[in-house]
């Protein structure tokens, strides 16, 4: 059943198990940042599936954008006073959250970050996702070794999330660069970087007006921009309309991070370069079974080996793959893409 909290932005749904229905012991919590990044629809369709097999009830909620932090608060209020076993939550503000995923943690509920760190990392309990620096990295190695000789040249615009830089951000962003052959400054924080073939930064709010808004202002400031890094697939898709309006479509280098449907339908139509593909599914589903762990025998997930999270993997596809960077093609990214 779907139903709208009075007084809140709180969308929520709740699932139960058909084998089990109207007497579960066992309740967790989903807290996304926005119900309708197809990311995040994903993300929701494997936590219900994994919950529904597993006989959990399973309560969803959104925010009504990336970046409604408010709202991820009320939620986590809520599952605390609902006694949910577990939570599974992508962070709008990574850092504001940390002290209502305490209060959670207190009360005894395991927290999971999915696809977003928390900062510190540490505030969760166990953090299951892509490696986003790694997913950065694969785009701008792919994107230098393209490009060949004229990378010493190239004219990079960066299009992020928003101002707060939450983690995912800032470890695509500088993995990008890093891959790309620029020297990091800080490697938490976006834009202090001084190498004179960065054009500049803006936010896109991870979505496909943003994206459109904040390449028609790099353009603005610089016209022969023709590397674009993008946080994900929709903001690709809105700088690529606003490449478009200018006629510099197909002279302009677009790389992005997601791997869904339409972000590896747009690299097969040559909208965007490569894309680094993740797993959301995954990341929730593995999320619910660590939930049904914990409310069993007390035990926490596990790392991944070498790392400070669990990886959920990922994968770079174009079909003009560059030698020395693995990737798969978009005939297999397709297999594998979701939304």
């Amino acid at each position: 059943m779907k139903r709208l909290l009075a007084g809140t932005a709180l969308a929520v749904t709740a699932l139960t198990g058909a084998a089990q229905a109207g007497s579960h012991a066992v309740s967790a919590c989903l807290i996304t940042k926005t119900d309708t990044n197809p990311f995040f629809v994903k993300m929701r369709e494997g936590a219900e599936a994994k919950a529904a097999e597993l006989g959990i009830t399973l309560n969803s909620y959104a925010g009504k954008i990336d970046g409604d932090h408010e709202t991820q608060v009320a939620a986590i209020e809520t599952c605390i006073a609902n006694g949910a076993k577990g939570i599974l939550l992508t962070a709008s503000d990574t850092s504001s959250i940390v002290p209502a995923v305490q209060q959670a943690r207190d009360a005894g509920i395991l927290v999971i970050a999915l696809d977003t760190p928390l900062d510190p990392i540490d505030a969760a309990d166990m953090t299951f996702a892509t490696d986003n620096y790694l997913a950065g990295l694969l785009i701008g190695q792919w994107a230098k070794a393209t490009l060949g000789d004229a990378a010493a040249d190239a004219r990079i615009a960066t299009l992020d999330l928003n101002v707060s830089q939450p983690t995912v951000d800032v470890l695509r962003n500088q993995g990008f660069l890093d891959g790309f052959g620029v020297d990091l400054a800080d490697p938490n924080v976006i834009g202090d970087e001084t190498d004179p073939r960065l054009v500049g930064s803006d936010v896109t709010d991870g979505n496909e007006e943003g994206g459109r808004r904040a390449m028609e202002n790099l353009l603005a400031k610089d016209p022969t921009i023709n590397v674009v890094h993008t946080i994900n697939e929709p903001a690709a898709a809105g700088a690529y309309e606003a490449l478009k309006a200018v006629g510099r479509e197909n002279d302009v280098l677009i790389v992005s991070v997601d791997g869904g449907c339409p972000g590896v339908q747009n690299v097969k139509d040559g909208v965007i370069g490569a894309t680094s593909q993740q797993y959301p599914l995954l990341m929730a589903s593995l999320g619910i079974e660590a939930i049904a762990a914990w409310a069993a025998d007390g035990v926490k997930p596990q790392a991944s080996e070498g790392k400070d999270f669990f990886d959920t993997g990922v994968a770079l596809v174009t079909d003009k793959p560059a030698e020395g960077v693995e990737s798969i093609d978009t005939a297999k990214g397709m297999e594998l893409c979701w939304g």
